[in-house]
């Protein structure tokens, strides 16, 4: 008498379903990611070789009263740019790092930076990142 029965299990297994599978969601997400825009500007930045040096910047930061700041030391406006000239005469490449509260008028930033570009000082204008 035979007892086996008459479907037998193969220990084998095929894998061209399972690759086909994993093909279709690689193609699927190769198109998805070409499809998201990101919001940044496209710019070609310059390439440099050697390391990035941590240079000394000087802080203006100008509140909402209109007093302004120097690295956190208070000064009147009519000494501010012989502040920032002695503050930065030692400096190779001086830098500005431009703080300005949101309600300042526009006339008190651009004066700042007037002052940086007669002195020829470069100028960051800090913001608040959208978080």
């Amino acid at each position: 008498m035979d007892i086996r029965g008459r479907n037998k299990v193969t220990p084998e297994f095929n894998m061209s379903s399972m690759t086909d599978i994993v093909f279709l969601l690689l193609i699927f997400f190769m198109l998805a990611s070409t499809l998201v825009t990101t919001s940044a500007i496209d710019i070609l930045l310059p390439k440099a070789s050697g390391k990035t040096q941590n240079k000394k910047s000087v802080s203006v930061s100008i509140k909402k009263d209109l007093t302004y700041y120097i690295d956190q030391k208070r000064v009147g406006e009519s000494v501010l740019e012989s502040q920032l000239v002695s503050a930065l005469s030692s400096e190779e490449s001086p830098t500005i790092v431009l703080r300005a509260e949101k309600s300042v008028p526009v006339d008190n930033v651009v004066k700042v930076m007037d002052i940086a570009n007669r002195n020829k000082f470069k100028v960051i204008l800090a913001v608040k990142p959208n978080n």
